[in-house]
């Protein structure tokens, strides 16, 4: 913990550099200037090791990265202006035509969109597995595998994999790991000491904190993010502004106390909800009565805010009332902010595709956020009284 504490509070913050302020400032320059020919050469030279352009490299994010790759345990690390930027990325610098990559069941919507609409155009291939057994890994390797791509635990249904199996198997056949560690953040799992290759998050989740800025990083081997730094994040242009990096030391600061809190929460959420009896199913990593909960307790130090809950329903009307006479649970997407957060599966088909049979049909993503327990379950009882008499 006295690391935690110097890593949020410390770290990469010279205060005698800029007037003793307590917070750092937000050095909001595009352009940075040279007193001699000779610093520019070098600043052409490796752009990587100095401030020349805030495309690339700016002091008050250099605060930012140097804090997030210590939480990460990685060498190094790059922050995006969102985590669908860091995912594009670090699969494209990794790839090249002809490439395979084999990647767990229904990865997070723009790394899917990524594997099927674009790199295809490259004559890159892509193949989806159950991740949770390492035979399908095994199996589902091809001669050209160049990366393996993984979400653990994933944002819907939570399934895992085993990160070091996974890492072992990859380094064997010397394909890359990629891991998005968005659901635990670095504090409560750790995927670089699991041997995985390049772990990013959504910042804009609880790293942020407050809803107000969206933000990746991808955390590696400092070989690996200096060549992704002088290719495809100065190409792409992709990289985090100022101003937004500032927002998010600030969320740093509270990191630890908010994930405590939301976790306390979350804990009597699924303790409520596991005995309401218009519930059929609890989905939450650990909770014992989760699948891979064994594993779920080894990879992961705490489980956040998220969870998963399956209404008993006839028909799509009654998930959507349910939702409808929520007042404080907010529908929207995303997690991690200070709001509880509600997301029905349904409101991403037709209605009448719905099958009450099919389980993922009826369910429901809530988000806890920092209200009181009580506060969160008395609305959650106005959504299940509205739906009383419906079936």
């Amino acid at each position: 913990m006295d690391d935690l504490s110097f890593i949020l509070n410390e770290l990469g913050e010279e205060r005698d550099d800029y007037f003793r302020a307590v917070a750092p400032p937000i050095m909001q320059t595009s352009n940075f200037v040279f007193a001699k020919v000779e610093d520019l050469r070098k600043a052409f030279e490796d752009e990587y090791s100095t401030w020349l352009y805030s495309r690339g490299l700016n002091p008050t994010v250099e605060i930012l990265r140097k804090k997030l790759a210590a939480l990460d345990e990685a060498e190094d690390c790059l922050v995006f202006n969102s985590g669908a930027a860091a995912i594009f990325a670090a699969v494209l610098a990794n790839v090249k035509s002809g490439d395979h990559i084999l990647s767990v069941q229904k990865p997070y919507t723009w790394a899917q969109r990524m594997f099927e609409v674009i790199l295809p155009r490259f004559h890159v291939s892509v193949t989806y597995i159950d991740g949770t057994e390492i035979e399908n890994f095994e199996n589902g390797i091809q001669p050209n595998t160049a990366i393996i791509y993984l979400e653990s635990p994933n944002s819907w249904f939570y399934q895992l994999q085993d990160l070091e199996a996974v890492a072992k198997l990859a380094k064997k056949h010397s394909i890359i790991t990629i891991c998005d560690n968005s659901h635990s953040t670095p504090l409560y799992q750790k995927p670089i000491t699991m041997g995985i290759d390049l772990v990013l998050q959504s910042a804009t989740k609880y790293i942020g904190g407050h809803s107000d800025t969206v933000a990746g990083v991808l955390s590696g081997s400092r070989s690996m993010i200096e060549r992704i730094f002088n290719s495809e994040y100065m190409n792409i242009g992709s990289g985090i502004q100022p101003f937004n990096a500032w927002l998010l030391i600030r969320g740093l600061r509270t990191l630890p106390a908010r994930l405590e809190r939301i976790t306390r929460t979350t804990l009597q959420i699924v303790d409520f909800l596991k005995n309401h009896p218009r519930v059929d199913q609890v989905i939450f990593p650990l909770d014992p009565s989760f699948p891979q909960y064994e594993l779920a307790k080894k990879q992961m130090t705490g489980a956040c805010g998220l969870l998963t809950f399956l209404i008993k329903a006839e028909n799509c009307k009654t998930i959507e009332t349910f939702c409808d006479s929520l007042k404080h649970i907010l529908m929207a997407v995303s997690w991690g902010g200070y709001e509880s957060l509600i997301l029905p599966k349904c409101a991403g088909m037709k209605p009448e595709t719905f099958n009450p049979n099919n389980s993922e049909h009826r369910s429901l993503r809530l988000y806890v956020g920092l209200e009181e327990a009580d506060y969160i379950i008395s609305d959650l009882n106005t959504g299940f009284e509205a739906i009383k008499h419906l079936s």
